[in-house]
């Protein structure tokens, strides 16, 4: 397939944040008399905004309104990462390749404030074009609605755009979405064996995030 554009994931791709979210929502739930349980972490990631301070509310039990729990969470993200942004090796560097050959996107299921934050203390905000939050779409991950805004924002076919990911529900977005997906399996929460066959092409690292991967010969 042509590679017209490259799209990022940013939770588990450039920055090692899934646990942070996690830490941030079991904190909320456990502040304001949830309950938590051992399903949640699951179940969330891939979630925009909207889904997952829902699901807080009515699977958690967490006395608040889902803005109300939106707010404190992204809150606690914002001064975590203002303290210390937990890049992965090789993150800047692999934007930079990227950026090197093809217009980039981001599809992220973080926050806006989160997403511009991360972008901006990693240097590369100039370096894409288009992001975008599944919260300014209508269906978070595995849906594909994020990366087919991704795409249009780029001004691209979704099925002339690469996308890398690292979690079993962006896979199943990107893929939806008709994209050539690269699939950087996550550590903490492993793709399932059927989300990983929808990838185009497993990579160990962001240093094997190379012009060749994405576009081999």
């Amino acid at each position: 397939m042509r590679v017209a554009a490259f799209v990022f994931d940013l939770d588990g791709v450039l920055v090692d944040s899934e646990q942070v979210w996690d830490a941030a929502r079991r904190d909320v739930v456990a502040e304001r008399g949830g309950t938590w349980k051992e399903s949640a972490t699951r179940d969330m990631l891939g979630m925009s905004a909207p889904e997952w301070s829902r699901y807080v509310v009515e699977e958690l039990r967490v006395p608040m309104t889902p803005d109300a729990v939106n707010g404190a969470v992204v809150d606690a993200m914002l001064r975590e990462y203002d303290e210390r942004l937990p890049l992965l090796a090789g993150a800047r560097e692999a934007v930079e390749r990227m950026a090197a050959r093809w217009p980039l996107g981001l599809a992220s299921s973080s926050n806006r404030p989160v997403i511009d934050l991360v972008l901006e203390r990693m240097g590369v905000t100039a370096r894409f074009a288009a992001t975008v939050s599944s919260e300014e779409v209508g269906r978070g991950k595995p849906a594909p609605d994020v990366y087919l805004e991704a795409a249009r924002r780029l001004g691209v076919d979704a099925r002339e755009c690469a996308a890398v990911e690292d979690s079993e529900n962006g896979i199943r977005s990107a893929h939806a979405a008709g994209m050539r997906v690269l699939a950087i399996p996550n550590p903490h929460f492993p793709p399932a064996p059927d989300a990983l066959q929808l990838a185009d092409a497993q990579l160990p690292d962001l240093d094997a995030l190379t012009e060749d991967a994405v576009s081999p010969a």
